[in-house]
């Protein structure tokens, strides 16, 4: 919540104030990422149980297609595909709300100069509060299938961080692409849907026999790197390539940088098409 603000005070009161500093910037995203929690959970009778129950259900319906009809051979599959799926919906499921974050907020952005980049970020923190959550599950169901906590484990945080940097530059550039042409996001969507099958969530990259056409879709598909790294910390107790998530790391800040520049510098024309098409 936004400190030093009487909390009772309209949201859009506080947007009217002048976001100037990073600590006013962060609160209003805090702050419009909480009532929307608050407001979905009231829309529905599991209300915030429906955090958990919907990776349950994606999972259940991928293990009985994968495990029981199809007969697939990767060693506990399960929880390899727990793993997969739990992260994978985590990017997936925010990109495609930070899209339509600019559109869905064209009333506010008519009224007032705000920072684009505050509706995406403000959708991408909500869709990260509800995978704590998942990722709670993911650390218990992982117990109870006697994965044990060890040292290996503490790659999960740098791998978080990695894949919420990747999260909001992808974020960001969706609502970019929404705001200019609304046909984008249905491509975005088919884009999702074109990365489940490409990153490994229900298949093992070590079954691509070429060595080097592994070494490309782990290469050129950061998504597939990062649920492969989530493999190899929480499942096969080995530590993913540290090179090649320091390098992702570099160029997903300088991506953010850049793009957050441009978001800033054309808030004027974003805004004009937000209102006008």
């Amino acid at each position: 919540m936004v400190r030093g603000v009487d909390e009772q005070r309209p949201l859009e009161n506080l947007l009217n104030e002048s976001v100037v500093t990073p600590k006013q910037y962060f609160s209003l995203v805090d702050t419009i990422a909480r009532l929307s929690l608050k407001a979905e959970a009231r829309r529905y009778y599991f209300g915030f149980w429906w955090w958990v129950i919907e990776p349950l259900l994606y999972v259940a319906v991928f293990y009985i297609v994968f495990e029981q009809l199809l007969g697939t051979r990767t060693p506990d599959f399960l929880m390899f595909l727990i793993v997969g799926k739990f992260t994978f919906i985590w990017f997936s499921k925010t990109v495609n709300y930070a899209g339509n974050s600019l559109v869905a907020n064209a009333g506010l952005i008519g009224r007032m100069d705000l920072p684009k980049t505050l509706f995406p970020m403000a959708v991408i923190l909500e869709c990260t509060y509800r995978q704590t959550a998942v990722f709670a599950l993911l650390g218990l169901a992982l117990i109870i299938d006697g994965h044990l906590p060890n040292a290996y484990w503490l790659w999960v945080l740098p791998l978080i961080a990695v894949e919420a940097l990747l999260i909001v530059l992808c974020g960001f550039i969706a609502s970019v692409l929404v705001c200019i042409k609304r046909d984008f996001a249905l491509l975005i969507n088919l884009g999702m849907l074109f990365l489940l099958f490409m990153s490994g969530v229900f298949w093992d990259l070590n079954a691509i026999g070429n060595q080097a056409t592994q070494d490309a879709v782990l290469f050129w598909n950061p998504v597939a790197f990062l649920l492969h790294s989530f493999r190899q910390a929480l499942l096969w107790q080995q530590a993913p390539d540290l090179s090649h998530l320091m390098g992702l790391t570099l160029f997903l800040s300088c991506g953010l940088v850049l793009v957050a520049k441009g978001m800033s510098r054309y808030r004027y024309y974003l805004a004009q098409r937000v209102v006008t098409t």
